[in-house]
């Protein structure tokens, strides 16, 4: 299915929407910066896991071919001062966190990047790329490294839009302040080797990466010159990602990448939750207290450019919203698998389908349209979710009445198909529970028949004792376990 060019994204560089016009037409290449990997990742980063995956499967649900890439930055000032505080190697150190993240980043449903680029595993790419600058003029050495020159790149600032003239060399960040910078923004390229650091050899010297040139690389290795979108957190957006653009566009003479997508900040508070500032929650955290599912709901709850408070009053309505989703799904899954539990008359076909089949059937394709509307406006989940709850609205009432087999199983593919594109499975996991939970659930409903309701409440306890609750809808009776 091709809907090519419909999507409308807002470009962090124009500062407006633009239709998304690919390089290759029904291709789509993606970088996304990923962690620094020196401890577990707060809730915060995982707003941009969540938005960026999204969008992966969105785009791929448009008929797109998405080649997803995510790195991650295994040499770094944070890095090596972690590893020699445990005393352990820097390459334990880092695998460490990024199996971590990996495991956080599943129990969010995130799906792996088709490519994990490093930046220890890309260090010929990084000196090449220095070398290029250097050939071209834009660099110069000082004592501690080698420094990429902004005087020298008219559009820098073109991304953030900031004045100069209000900057300090402390907000170029993980750039060595030095009183010898030519310019307060100019950062480094290669940091020469000190003490017992990691070092690689260069013509310039013993050192490694500055952080800024590590993404460029990354990206000219494994993807191209030229890319269709870059994503991460609007605190990359300076020094980090205007860095990539100067680098970038100097050494290969073209433009970088054709839109910038930054995601608003998670506060606590209406504070932005950070690890400097101390305010935040570990996402392993947040995992074990609301698990993955709501976590993503609750983010998909408000638009990815605006700011999010995370607090316990919106991660549970978000957990309510989540059950509201999948109790609906079950109930439709239960009339898909037993067309008995509808009501006398279900088996229609042909013209014959009744009314109620008829708008539940119109009521998905309208959710359809008003889902892809909103998605294709820059994303927006928070309407895109509003039409699926529409849809269940008109799905709970139906089965309330008739509604033939084949109409519920095509509404419930759809249905499926919408909350996938989100990364939500709504599916009923049958498989969980108990063949005696079942056996009692279906002896409590010849005893509920026989109006035998004494028998009925007693095995409902029996069920309870077991860890289950028993819902009665008008699809039957759903099982769902306690807690």
């Amino acid at each position: 299915m091709e809907r090519y060019g419909s999507m409308r994204i807002y470009n962090t560089l124009t500062r407006e929407k633009e239709e998304l016009v690919t390089i290759i037409p029904g291709e789509v290449r993606i970088y996304v910066c990923g962690p620094t990997v020196y401890n577990l990742i707060h809730i915060g980063n995982a707003r941009p896991l969540i938005t960026f995956d999204i969008l992966r499967r969105f785009l791929e649900y448009s008929g797109y071919k998405v080649t997803f890439v995510q790195n991650f930055t295994d040499i770094d000032d944070k890095v090596i001062v972690g590893a020699r505080e445990e005393g352990v190697p820097i390459k334990e150190f880092t695998e460490r966190y990024i199996a971590a993240y990996f495991a956080d980043a599943e129990a969010l449903g995130i799906r792996t990047a088709d490519i994990h680029p490093r930046a220890t595993e890309s260090i010929d790419a990084i000196l090449n790329l220095i070398g290029l600058l250097d050939e071209k003029g834009y660099t110069y050495t000082l004592a501690d490294g080698v420094y990429f020159d902004t005087s020298k790149y008219d559009k820098y600032y073109q991304l953030s839009k900031l004045n100069p003239e209000e900057l300090s060399a402390g907000e170029s960040q993980r750039v060595d302040e030095s009183i010898d910078k030519r310019n307060p923004a100019d950062f480094v390229l290669w940091k020469f080797r000190r003490g017992d650091e990691p070092f690689w050899p260069s013509k310039w010297g013993e050192g490694r990466p500055g952080w800024h040139i590590e993404c460029s690389a990354m990206i000219h290795k494994v993807l191209d010159d030229q890319i269709d979108i870059h994503g991460g957190g609007r605190d990359l957006i300076f020094p980090h990602h205007e860095n990539e653009i100067a680098q970038s566009e100097c050494a290969l003479g073209k433009p970088f990448a054709s839109y910038w997508m930054h995601n608003g900040f998670v506060q606590i508070d209406n504070v932005k939750m950070s690890k400097s500032l101390g305010n935040f929650v570990t996402l392993r955290k947040a995992l074990q207290e609301w698990g993955g599912e709501v976590l993503r709901f609750f983010m998909l709850n408000t638009h990815y450019r605006s700011p999010i408070n995370y607090t316990a009053a919106a991660l549970e309505a978000a957990s309510a919203g989540l059950e509201r989703l999948k109790r609906a799904a079950a109930a439709l899954s239960a009339r898909v698998d037993k067309p008995e539990n509808a009501a006398a008359g279900t088996e229609v076909s042909g013209t014959e389908v009744s009314d109620a089949a008829a708008n539940l059937s119109a009521a998905l394709h309208t959710a359809v349209a008003q889902f892809d509307k909103a998605m294709n406006d820059d994303m927006n989940t928070a309407v895109a979710l509003a039409a699926i709850f529409d849809l269940v609205r008109e799905i709970n009432e139906a089965l309330t009445g008739e509604i033939d087999q084949s109409v519920a199983a095509m509404v419930l593919e759809g249905l499926y198909k919408l909350t996938d594109c989100l990364g939500l499975d709504i599916r009923p996991a049958a498989e969980e529970i108990p063949a005696e939970v079942r056996r009692l659930v279906e002896e409590r409903a010849v005893a509920r028949k026989a109006r035998d309701f004494a028998r009925a409440d007693a095995i409902r306890e029996q069920v309870a004792a077991l860890g289950f609750d028993i819902e009665d809808t008008p699809a039957g009776a759903q099982i769902h376990p306690r807690g």
